[in-house]
């Protein structure tokens, strides 16, 4: 019986000794990589057209580059991804852009934001400052008197001569939550098209917009503001307004692409982006 016992013992102890070198079951570990309209990451989304990327991590760094930018009055929060820049007034960030910039005939920046409705002036998104105009070669902004029942959107884009707008009057809950938006410029249809979320708010043909773009006079990016209202101002032509202002809340995850990134890329992008990916 002795004998008996003490194999039972020693079997027990070789099972129990085998048990704990086995790693625990992970379901995670066998399932598929998350794909998203054929992409596993944002970076697999265009990476030979991505000519700027400023994620906002704690820094004004564009990665693509590796150029820090200058910040002026921010901070930085929780952002979509990451942190992101946290805005405030008379806040903004400056970044130089590569030389190939100046030669975009097509484009698309996609962006993250979260800001409350404009209370002391429009709020500035994005812009790719014209040194002598009055609005920048590329620039965003959130008119006065958007409410979150109807947001009002302005894209300028200027067409070698003088700047011209794309106006869209009824976004809905724009407002005090994130949203993502990308805007592009299409050079084979001469189309600017506006997405939000990922799915098309509007796209049309600006008059006297047609073909390659022909940018002018390329100066900074700016984040947070328009042109003419960072100190100094980017444009010989312009200073600050009082009916303009800054964007008090948040950006994040600003990409620039030298091409038109087609409906189901920019879904995908904000799929993933949303995902952090």
């Amino acid at each position: 019986m002795k004998k008996i016992t003490y194999k039972l013992v020693a079997v027990s102890a070789l099972v129990l000794g085998l048990s704990a070198c086995q790693k625990k079951f992970d379901p995670s570990s066998y399932a598929p990589p998350l794909s998203i309209g054929g992409f596993t990451s944002t970076k697999e989304i265009a990476p030979s057209n991505l000519v700027a990327y400023y994620a906002f991590n704690g820094s004004a760094i564009d990665s693509v580059s590796n150029t820090a930018g200058t910040a002026t009055g921010i901070g930085y929060s929780a952002g979509i991804k990451g942190q992101a820049m946290q805005g405030a007034l008379n806040g903004y960030i400056v970044g130089t852009p590569p030389t190939s910039v100046a030669g975009l005939t097509s484009f698309t920046v996609t962006e993250w934001f979260k800001t409350p409705a404009p209370s002391t002036g429009i709020i500035g998104l994005f812009s790719l400052a014209n040194t002598t105009n009055f609005w920048g070669n590329i620039e965003f902004f959130i008119e006065n008197g958007s409410t979150n029942d109807a947001g009002k959107l302005r894209i300028h884009v200027f067409n070698g001569t003088d700047d011209r707008t794309l106006e869209i009057n009824n976004a809905v809950n724009l407002f005090d939550k994130w949203n993502s938006m990308a805007v592009t410029y299409n050079q084979e249809n001469s189309t600017v098209s506006v997405y939000l979320n990922g799915s098309l708010l509007k796209a049309g043909t600006l008059g006297g917009l047609a073909g390659p773009l022909a940018l002018k006079n390329v100066g900074k990016f700016v984040f947070g503001t328009v042109q003419f209202m960072t100190s100094p101002s980017q444009t010989s032509s312009h200073n600050s307004e009082p009916w303009a202002s800054f964007l008090t809340g948040q950006l994040d995850e600003v990409r620039v692409y030298n091409k038109a990134l087609t409906i189901d890329e920019i879904s995908a992008l904000v799929k993933l982006e949303g995902r952090g990916k």
